[in-house]
């Protein structure tokens, strides 16, 4: 497929996706449950750390964990005690269990008490053309608090060359912005010309038969592939090809 055809299918197929009508059975219809910025970012980040396996069951679980803060996670991450922490004894989605859980609340409450909240971060550390470096700077601060070790793969590093996709996601819901309702685009201070594509085996699978990625392996050195012919399809917003290529791979497999 020439160039030209493939990005009016790629926006063809981005304008097919990225529309309301997908949200009910994706994990970002956690945060589209609250209002508050604060709110938003909070059930964002945890949704989308468990943002893997069967979708039904991250759902159920993602649901569970702001049932569990009192559907109110910005208040709950600043004002819980200790005792508080003991309704999550339990909690389990897949590998990501209670302790982890725990950890993750704590971990929350010291980057909005101490490091300005999650959004600071990735102002901070952003460079001038992507985002990951940030996400290994908040990786850091994350784990700064005494924990298990084990704990530390929930939070990926694309230095160590992670594909990073829970994380990339989040950041496209979050700094994203346009009419269609899906993505928030609540940080207004980043350009979504930084983001990068959350690679996984569905969009990976459909990029790889587009002929637009070629490394077998879905990675940090695959996403900085895929992002360099993203960003010559559109430069200003990249990330909206996720919607078609996830959609692709997940709706449309069975005709590639």
């Amino acid at each position: 497929m020439k160039k030209a055809d493939l990005k009016e299918f790629l926006d063809f197929k981005t304008a097919q996706y990225n529309t309301t009508a997908f949200i009910a059975e994706d994990p970002v219809s956690i945060p589209h449950l609250f209002q508050k910025k604060e709110d938003i970012e909070i059930s964002g980040f945890l949704a989308a750390t468990i943002a893997w396996g069967n979708r039904k069951s991250i759902l159920k679980n993602a649901n569970q964990m702001m049932a569990l803060m009192d559907h109110s996670p910005h208040d709950f991450i600043l004002n819980h005690s200790d005792k508080d922490l003991d309704r999550f004894e339990g909690f389990v989605h897949r590998t990501f269990n209670a302790y982890d859980l725990k950890y993750f609340l704590k971990a929350l409450r010291n980057i909005y008490l101490h490091h300005g909240g999650l959004e600071d971060i990735f102002v901070k550390y952003q460079t001038e053309t992507h985002l990951q470096n940030a996400i290994h700077e908040l990786k850091k601060i994350f784990f700064e608090l005494a924990h298990q070790v084990r704990t530390e793969k929930h939070v990926s590093d694309p230095l160590k060359n992670s594909a990073a996709k829970r994380i990339n996601m989040y950041l496209r819901w979050m700094i994203r912005k346009d009419n269609h309702g899906v993505d928030f685009g609540i940080w207004e201070t980043i350009s979504a010309a930084k983001l990068s594509c959350p690679l996984d085996v569905h969009s990976g699978n459909i990029a790889r038969k587009l002929g637009i990625l070629h490394r077998k392996a879905n990675d940090a050195k695959a996403v900085k592939e895929l992002d360099w012919e993203l960003r010559k399809m559109d430069p200003l917003d990249p990330v909206k090809y996720d919607f078609a290529l996830f959609g692709l791979g997940v709706y449309e497999k069975d005709q590639f």
